[in-house]
């Protein structure tokens, strides 16, 4: 349906001793993608929240095929495969410069109405931009 790329320098501060990216990184490297998806169709993730919508991470899935190192840059692919409801499901393929596959991962972030607390529907503006 939808897909962008981000990409991202490894820093060092990110590797363990060995310069391999932590697994604790991942997680940042798909918010940095997840903002950027949505910029790329035109939406601000803060103007969002300002107008009340928030979307938390509901679930997170990782398959680490092989390891990224210090200084790599990476590709982060960011893929919507279906209109979203309450929910939105991304897919990601991080690659790095040889275009390896190193990375596939799944998130599925909940849209919360921020004055409720509550889980809501996509807001109407999110899904005509998705649609055009």
């Amino acid at each position: 349906m939808k897909t962008s790329t981000t990409t991202v320098k490894v820093r060092y501060a990110e590797t363990d001793k060995m310069g391999v990216v932590h697994h604790a990184n991942y997680p940042i490297y798909l918010e940095l993608a997840r903002i950027e998806w949505l910029n790329d169709i035109g939406i601000s993730y803060k103007n969002m929240e300002e107008e009340g919508v928030m979307l938390p991470v509901y679930e997170m899935q990782f398959s680490f095929l092989s390891p990224a190192y210090f200084d790599d840059t990476l590709t982060i692919k960011t893929i919507l495969k279906q209109l979203p409801r309450a929910r939105i499901t991304f897919d990601y393929e991080i690659t790095n410069e040889a275009g390896k596959l190193l990375t596939k991962a799944q998130t599925t972030l909940v849209f919360i109405d921020t004055k409720t607390n509550r889980p809501t529907r996509c807001p109407e503006y999110v899904l005509d931009r998705l649609k055009n």
